[in-house]
């Protein structure tokens, strides 16, 4: 008869299999629900490809063209799907190439899991051939980082790794693993992880607070809501509406905060910001509470902190404690999820609507459309307007598709003007402002978000950063929609130039390809756009469309973004021409 011994030891044998580090690492992220990886392979992580080619039933990869596009990919991804995003690619190079992602991840808050290989530990410090100290190099740049010796070490190290990527704040962590290592043997086992010595990723919200914040809501006569990106990782979007229709409290988004309330919603107000809504920006300096909702005070938001908002009491609720008066002295700090903070807040407020107050912003909304949009939407004169380009794809998908832009006017014409009825819908790179971001980012959105439009809004600077991913789209087949705003200009520093450096134009001007051969050297099908008449139909035919699309519209040179706040003035200071 079998003793408890035995059948301890039966158990054991079980939970445990022999493989070596490379296929441990390909098993852990199937572990984690990984499905699907954006990568380029190289000597130092050739094992890990290796063990990947047994797989490729469970484990989808995605050969990008560029390192930095996997990590933008990885990006999109996550920001459409709500997953973790992963990036794996090889030593030196290939490791130094993720960095501009992962810093753009760090400073968004993006979840998403890097692995890098590298060279043999023996031949750490050598400066052997591809050698570089990743570690070193990412650690400003990373939630977490670490580097795998042992083989033995990579269940561990991958559990906390997906574990501190996703929780609390979100962030990008990088696990550098080295050539032994992944041909080393272990007896794998895989537990996730549930928690880390030292790291509470959520804090605890003090009662204390909660009802410090209902009182100064239920006094304030003029309350506004500037609400970011917090809300969307929070998974807070019904919590935040109800908050707001219960309060009656106009409310402001934050350019990664857009979407997390439909666009359309009567107490949405629009953008803050350096060239967000003349209303919100103006009234940031006459409302008597400031309630900021899961954003961090990034100084395109705030202008001038010696000006911001300093006759408002401020309501600060955030998950991160190192944003609580890192940049905006916060009287009532609400620290927790928003999602759980607003569900426990929601019962202390009492009911109003503020109409008055919101008359001012829509008062200001008028002067705005008289003097700025009505002319970008509705152009009066020949030349095409970003705006209205803009326009006919919001016409086009009602709304419900998702927007990539990468990082200039155009960036800000599509924070401006595009239309959603749905969250995690903008996918842009706020923080960093990386161009290139947009068409790899594009990629991973729509993988992401197999069932929705994804629209890229690209310049035609910002494209040529990573237009090389256009073989990635003709390679996988992913049915992204291109809309290049060709101004033959770098038109963001173009426009500085314009207004504060007597139009010296100086290295801003471009002299471009033929975009639409080049589109079409990946067979992808392209259409040039360069009168009005042209847009309607080439939007509704690139919309309609089932495979990938490139569009080029031929925008007006020197068009500039208004409104505008000057760097380093006051957010009542922002300018309408």
């Amino acid at each position: 008869m079998e003793t408890q011994t035995q059948t301890i030891k039966k158990k054991a044998v079980k939970t445990t299999e022999r493989m070596t580090g490379a296929e441990a690492v390909i098993r852990c992220l199937l572990a984690e629900g990984v499905d699907l990886i954006y990568g380029y392979p190289g000597g130092a992580i050739m094992p890990v490809y290796d063990e990947l080619y047994k797989y490729q039933d469970q484990l989808h990869h995605v050969l990008t063209r560029h390192e930095q596009g996997a990590t933008h990919a990885a990006q999109g991804y996550a920001r459409t799907s709500g997953k973790v995003g992963v990036a794996i690619a090889t030593s030196g190079p290939g490791a130094t190439n993720l960095v501009t992602g992962i810093a753009d991840a760090q400073i968004d808050s993006t979840p998403m899991v890097c692995i890098t290989g590298q060279v043999g530990s023996h031949l750490l410090g050598s400066d052997a051939f591809q050698e570089t100290d990743i570690i070193g190099i990412s650690t400003p740049v990373t939630k977490w980082n670490h580097q795998v010796t042992k083989a033995e070490d990579i269940p561990t190290v991958l559990a906390k790794a997906f574990y501190i990527a996703r929780s609390g704040r979100p962030g990008p962590v990088l696990i550098d693993i080295t050539k032994d290592a992944q041909f080393g043997a272990l007896d794998f086992r895989y537990s996730k992880c549930k928690g880390v010595r030292s790291y509470k990723p959520v804090p605890d919200t003090d009662p204390k607070s909660l009802a410090a914040a209902a009182e100064l809501i239920n006094k304030a006569k003029k309350p506004m809501i500037v609400f970011g990106q917090g809300v969307i990782l929070g998974e807070a979007e019904q919590e935040l509406k109800n908050f707001i229709e219960k309060s009656g409290i106009p409310s402001a988004w934050t350019i990664l905060g857009l979407s997390a309330l439909p666009t359309a919603h009567p107490l949405n107000v629009g953008m803050v910001g350096m060239h967000g809504n003349y209303g919100p920006n103006k009234l940031t300096n006459e409302c008597d509470l400031l309630l900021a909702i899961g954003m961090r005070f990034d100084d395109r938001v705030t202008g001038n902190l010696e000006t911001y908002a300093k006759q408002a009491k401020v309501v600060h609720f955030e998950i991160d404690p190192a944003e609580v008066d890192k940049n905006v002295k916060a009287d009532v700090a609400v620290m927790g999820n928003v999602k759980d903070t607003l569900t426990q807040l929601s019962p202390l407020i009492q009911p109003n609507s503020h109409e008055s107050w919101l008359k001012e912003f829509k008062d200001y909304d008028v002067v705005e459309y008289d003097k700025v949009i009505k002319d970008e939407l509705f152009p009066p004169k020949e030349g095409l307007s970003m705006g209205e380009v803009l326009r006919g794809i919001n016409e086009e998908t009602k709304g419900d598709a998702v927007i990539v832009s990468d990082v200039g006017q155009h960036q800000m014409i599509a924070c401006r003007y595009a239309e959603f009825t749905q969250s995690k819908s903008n996918v842009t790179s706020g923080g960093l402002g990386t161009m290139g971001f947009a068409l790899p980012a594009a990629i991973g959105a729509k993988m992401g978000a197999p069932d929705r439009e994804v629209v890229a809004i690209i310049g035609d600077g910002g494209y040529q950063m990573t237009i090389q991913e256009l073989g990635t789209i003709f390679q996988t087949g992913v049915p992204v929609k291109i809309v290049v705003l060709n101004n033959d200009f770098l038109g963001m520093v173009r426009q500085w130039q314009q207004l504060f450096f007597d139009k010296r134009y100086a290295s801003t001007e471009m002299v471009n390809p033929d975009f639409i051969k080049i589109a079409e050297g990946y067979h992808i099908k392209s259409t040039k756009v360069t009168e009005r008449e042209q847009l309607k139909g080439a939007i509704a035919e690139m919309i309609a469309s089932d495979k990938p699309y490139f569009l080029e519209v031929c925008v007006e040179k020197e068009n500039n973004v208004f409104p505008m706040i000057p760097t380093g003035a006051s957010v009542s200071d922002i300018r309408l021409e």
